[in-house]
């Protein structure tokens, strides 16, 4: 059988199990599927058994990890499955310093268009959250090398993780790599992860990202850097947030930030934020009372809010 159709044939037998995936049936189909050679088709077990909690699968699911890994690349191309095993033992709160070792550490460069791509960041990601969660002894020693880490996708795991961990030595390998700089999307995971540490060491730093985005004119890093920060802040719901939020958007004159400013404080979904900008919604001039409005469509499905809204639209045809 070609195999496409040895593919499409275990995909099917999973798709007749999904159902019930913990009877007898079940664990016989994704037992035999975990010992196949299809990759793909190993990846899907291993979310069906995470989903499910099938806990007797971890031993089958453990030995075809370590077999991907004889051959990475060749056996598992894009790690796709060795990453959905990781995930599935990582949430079944399976115990195993080498594998979770050996993933977290794994590199897999493949060929692609003009050079190559690493291909498992998302594997090491993952066995940092298995680390963290089996509380291996120097797991913050592993953290603070994957922060290092050449590829952001690594460096975004290693910082959910060490939120994850809620370990205090987390606080300084975060700052580390904030002060160190990168790329907007991964400063704004670690300082999401910094403000679960610590609010007080995390909050200053994300006053002065917005501060610079505020006064940069064409610096484009530092624009969009402001933009994730403040989304980051808003997503945080965290009481101190909002008067930073606030006091920066009052401040800044740029016209990309300032809808995302009152963006950001309707997501805190706190009363006084919320109240402030119906306040604008009432009293500001068009412009800034239209993106008040934009902010506050977050809430249109809110049977109590939606109505304060609408009241004060009443007032203000011209929107």
């Amino acid at each position: 059988m070609a195999k496409s159709r040895k593919l499409e044939a275990l995909t099917a037998k999973l798709n007749a199990v999904r159902a019930d995936p913990t009877s007898a049936a079940g664990v016989a189909t994704l037992t035999a599927v975990i010992g196949s050679q299809h990759s793909i088709a190993i990846a899907q077990a291993a979310n069906l058994v995470s989903t499910s909690e099938i806990y007797a699968l971890i031993p089958p699911l453990v030995d075809r990890f370590h077999w991907l890994m004889e051959k990475a690349g060749d056996r598992d191309p894009g790690c796709r499955a060795k990453a959905a095993i990781a995930e599935c033992l990582y949430r079944l709160e399976h115990r195993d310093a080498d594998l979770f070792l050996q993933g977290i550490r794994h590199l897999q460069p493949e060929p692609v268009w003009g050079g190559q791509v690493d291909t498992a960041p998302k594997l090491r990601g993952l066995c940092a959250l298995g680390l963290v969660r089996m509380n291996y002894p120097d797991v913050m020693v592993e953290l603070a090398d994957l922060l290092a880490d050449s590829e952001p996708e690594a460096r975004i795991g290693a910082a959910r993780a060490i939120a994850y961990s809620e370990n205090p030595l987390g606080v300084a390998l975060l700052r580390l790599r904030i002060k160190v700089g990168d790329m907007p999307t991964v400063l704004g995971e670690c300082l999401s992860a910094l403000l679960q540490l610590s609010v007080e060491r995390g909050m200053p730093l994300a006053a002065e990202f917005l501060e610079a985005g505020r006064r940069a004119s064409d610096d484009r890093a530092a624009i969009e850097t402001a933009e994730v920060i403040a989304l980051v802040l808003g997503e945080s719901r965290l009481p101190e947030a909002f008067p930073v939020l606030r006091d920066w958007w009052q401040r800044t004159t740029h016209r990309e930030l300032r809808p995302t400013g009152l963006l950001a404080i309707a997501m805190l979904r706190r009363e006084d934020a919320i109240q402030w900008l119906l306040q604008l919604l009432a009293d500001a001039p068009k412009p800034d009372a239209a993106a008040a409005l934009e902010a506050l469509g977050l809430y249109q499905n809110d049977p109590i809010l939606w109505p304060q809204v609408q009241a004060v639209l009443g007032n203000r045809p011209e929107l």
